[in-house]
């Protein structure tokens, strides 16, 4: 099973801890690793798995905006492993869909990652407080999506 840390070069993999620690100033280090980690296992297994609607939870959102801060790694990510993935923010934090969180956790772990199943919990039963106020449904799922053709008409 893989671990998020082998993921990420150590330098890259600080600076977006620093990151989740600067939008978290409370959030102790050891905790915005672990957000980093499920973070980047969550953005490799949706830019693998088209059409499987995966989401993160809110509190592993908050590594995957992180994440995207960083363009050039944020990039380079989704290009390795399949197709660049879009975030498409569910903007009421209350929104909860067990079965996308369980489908995107079976999906980890058929990459072989093992997963922190206490980041992936309800909404209330979050480990931490975390700046990003977006829960994903099956409504605004996460896929890899091919460049916007612009406006139709």
């Amino acid at each position: 099973m893989s671990h998020g840390t082998a993921l990420l070069d150590t330098d890259d993999r600080s600076g977006v801890i620093k990151t989740v620690m600067d939008n978290n100033p409370d959030m102790a280090e050891s905790m915005a690793g672990r957000i980093v980690d499920e973070a980047t296992k969550f953005v490799i297994a949706a830019s693998c798995s088209p059409g499987k609607n995966l989401t993160p939870s809110r509190v592993v959102d908050e590594g995957w905006h992180a994440l995207i801060l960083h363009t050039y790694l944020y990039s380079s990510l989704c290009a390795r492993r399949g197709g660049y993935v879009h975030h498409t923010p569910g903007y009421n934090p209350r929104n909860y869909d067990p079965a996308i969180l369980e489908r995107t956790k079976d999906r980890l772990s058929q990459l072989g990652f093992e997963v922190d199943a206490e980041l992936w919990g309800p909404p209330g039963k979050d480990p931490a407080v975390v700046a990003a106020k977006c829960q994903h449904t099956e409504e605004c799922a996460i896929m890899p999506m091919p460049p916007d053709p612009g406006p139709t008409e």
